[in-house]
C-alpha cells in the first residue's frame, strides 16, 4: 500500500488529454457497434441524429468544463454535483459513472474479441464460450497496461488512436471516390433537417446516438493528472472541447459515408461489422481486414478508457469516504489507484461470463448498450443541472455567458432527462432491471459506509 494518496501530477497536457477524450468515445468502435441499430431504428435520419445529438452533448461537455473550475477532482461529475446539490446526489451521480462503466466492460471487450476470432478463428465468432473467454483474455491485458501508469496508458492510447484514424480515413476517402457518384442511399437535406422528426422518432434514435458520444467525459477524470493550460484554464479541459468538436465531424461524416455505401439489408447484415462491410466493398483481401484492425484498436482503446474513468472515480469516491477507504489505495511506484483498477476488472469478467448465459452475442450487446444510455442520462443530466445552477448569476453576464454557463448546459440536461423518461417504457425487463437496478443498488453501499464511518467516529 502506498503512503500517499496523491495521483500523478502534470503527467497529461492538452494533446494527451483530447486524445483521451477521443478514445474514449471509440470512434470505429461505435461506428461498427451502433450504426445498424440507429440505422434500423431511423432510417437516413441517423445523420440528423447524430448531429444533434452531438451538439447537445456538447451542452454537457461546457457543464464538465465549467464546472471542472471548482476544483480539479478524480471523480469530476460525482465531486461537482455533490457540490452543488449535496453529497447524496454526487454519491448517486458517481454511482452511476460506476455502473455504467462496468456494464460497457461487456459492450465493449465482446467486439474487441469478435473482431480479433474474425481475424484468427471465423468459425468461433458465433460462439458465445469463446467470444466471452477472448473478451476476458482483452481485458485483462488492458488493465495490466492501465495499472502500470497514466503516462504508459496516454503513450499506448496515442499509437492506438494514431493507427485507427489513419485507417478510418482510408475508409472515407475510398467511399467517397468509389460511391460518391452511385450512392447506395441518394444524399438529400432531409437527412439533416429538423423538421423531419417527430418527437417519438427523435427519442428512438436519439438513446443510441448519445452511446456514440460517451466517453469523451474520461479526460475530465484524469484533471488531477492534468497540466495547467494557458489563461487559466486546465489541459484536461481543453482536451474535452477539442474531442468533442472532432468527433461531432467524424460521427456525421461516418454516418453518410456508411448510407453511401451500404444498402439497408448489408447494413442489418453487417451488424456489428460495419466498418468491415464498408472495407469489403471498398478493397480487396487483405487489405479489406485494416477495417478489423481499427475496430480492434479502437475497442482496446476504450476499454483503457473505461478502466480510467471507473478508477479514478470509485478512488475519488473513497477518498472522500464515500466508499470504503480500501479503494483510494495508490501503488507506491505506478502512482495508480490500483484496488479500483483491480476492482473493474474483476466484476468485468464476472459480468462478461454471466453475459454468456444469454441466448447470442447479439442480445447481451443489445441490452447492455441500452441499459448503459440510461445510466448516461442520469448521470450526465445531473452535471448538466448542477453547472445551470451553480452559474446561474451568469444569466445576467450577457448572451454569450448565459448560453455557455447556463442555456446550452440546462437544455443537455433536459435532454437527457427527456430520453430517460421516454425510453423505460420501451425497454424490456433485462434492460430495466440492468439500467435502473443497477443505480437504485447504490443505497446499499451509501448505507454501509455511512454506518461505518459513523461507527468509527
Amino acid at each position: 500500500m502506498s503512503d500517499t494518496r496523491e495521483l500523478a501530477k502534470e503527467a497529461l497536457g492538452t494533446f494527451e488529454s483530447a486524445i483521451m477524450g477521443i478514445a474514449g468515445t471509440a470512434p470505429a468502435f461505435s461506428v461498427a457497434v451502433t450504426t445498424a441499430a440507429i440505422v434500423a431504428s431511423v432510417g437516413v435520419l441517423s445523420v440528423g441524429s447524430i448531429l444533434y445529438c452531438g451538439l447537445i452533448m456538447f451542452g454537457i461537455m461546457l457543464a464538465f468544463v465549467h464546472l471542472s473550475k471548482i476544483s480539479a477532482h478524480a471523480g469530476a461529475a460525482y465531486a461537482w454535483v455533490g457540490e452543488v446539490f449535496g453529497p447524496v446526489w454526487g454519491f448517486f451521480t458517481g454511482w452511476g459513472v460506476l455502473v455504467a462503466s462496468t456494464f460497457f466492460m461487456v459492450s465493449a471487450t465482446i467486439p474487441a474479441a469478435t473482431s480479433t476470432l474474425v481475424i484468427l478463428m471465423p468459425d468461433k465468432v458465433e460462439d458465445t464460450l469463446w467470444v466471452t473467454s477472448t473478451a476476458a483474455l482483452w481485458l485483462t491485458a488492458v488493465t495490466a497496461v492501465v495499472t502500470k501508469g497514466i503516462k504508459h496508458a496516454s503513450y499506448a492510447q496515442v499509437i492506438l488512436t494514431v493507427i485507427e484514424t489513419v485507417v478510418v480515413l482510408a475508409l472515407i476517402v475510398a467511399a467517397f471516390l468509389e460511391y460518391g457518384s452511385r450512392p447506395a442511399h441518394p444524399p438529400s437535406m432531409i437527412w439533416f433537417s429538423p423538421f423531419a422528426f417527430t418527437p417519438q422518432i427523435f427519442a428512438t434514435g436519439a438513446l443510441t446516438a448519445i452511446f456514440f458520444y460517451w466517453g469523451w467525459d474520461v479526460t475530465m477524470n484524469l484533471s488531477e493528472e492534468s497540466k495547467q493550460a494557458a489563461g487559466g484554464h486546465t489541459a484536461a479541459g481543453q482536451g474535452a472541447f477539442w474531442a468533442m468538436v472532432n468527433l461531432i465531424l467524424f460521427f456525421v461524416i461516418m454516418m453518410i459515408v456508411v448510407l453511401i455505401v451500404l444498402n439497408d439489408a448489408e447494413i442489418a447484415e453487417a451488424n456489428t461489422n460495419v466498418l468491415y462491410a464498408i472495407a469489403n466493398k471498398l478493397f480487396a483481401p487483405p487489405w479489406n481486414y485494416l477495417a478489423v484492425l481499427s475496430t480492434i484498436l479502437s475497442t482496446v482503446g476504450t476499454i483503457e478508457t473505461q478502466i480510467l474513468q471507473f478508477s479514478r472515480s470509485m478512488f475519488a469516491m473513497a477518498r472522500d469516504e464515500m466508499l470504503h477507504p480500501r479503494y483510494a489505495r495508490i501503488h507506491p511506484e505506478w502512482q495508480t489507484p490500483w484496488v479500483a483498477t483491480v476492482v473493474i476488472w474483476g466484476l468485468g469478467v464476472v459480468l462478461l461470463f454471466a453475459s454468456s448465459a444469454l441466448p447470442s452475442v447479439k442480445v447481451i450487446l443489445q441490452s447492455s448498450i441500452l441499459a448503459i444510455g440510461f445510466q448516461i442520462c442520469f448521470y450526465m443530466s445531473l452535471a448538466g443541472f448542477a453547472c445551470a445552477w451553480h452559474y446561474r448569476a451568469k444569466l445576467g453576464e450577457g448572451l454569450k455567458a448565459a448560453t455557455s454557463y447556463v442555456l446550452w448546459p440546462l437544455g443537455g440536461a433536459l435532454f437527457m432527462v427527456f430520453i430517460a423518461v421516454y425510453s423505460v417504457p420501451t425497454f424490456d425487463l433485462i434492460t430495466n432491471v440492468s439500467g435502473i437496478g443497477g443505480l437504485l443498488i447504490g443505497a446499499i453501499p451509501l448505507i454501509l459506509n455511512r454506518k461505518r464511518v459513523m461507527a468509527g467516529a
